[in-house]
């Protein structure tokens, strides 16, 4: 497969500066540069499809009538991290 270029983007010459500071040994620029805009892409699909299971989940509680209070989620979560924490030890 080809590949494609991203445009050149000016930043801050201390951005930079701090980018390439922090490289790991054996990683470029454009490989930083790469990573972070998978990450970025990854997380904002995640957000979108989190927010789109948000959105069905309310309009089925609209439709339906049956809505869980906020009480109930948060003692099922309690549950949940004290069965965590006992199982870790």
């Amino acid at each position: 497969m080809k590949t494609a270029t991203i445009p050149a983007t000016r930043v801050n010459p201390a951005l930079r500066q701090a980018v390439e500071d922090n490289l790991q040994e054996g990683e470029t620029l454009s490989n930083f540069l790469v990573e972070s805009l998978q990450l970025n892409l990854n997380r904002r699909k995640a957000e979108q499809a989190f927010l789109a299971k948000g959105m069905a989940s309310r309009e089925q509680a609209r439709s339906t009538g049956e809505y869980v209070s906020s009480d109930e989620v948060l003692d099922g979560l309690k549950q949940k991290l004290a069965a965590a924490k006992q199982k870790a030890g």
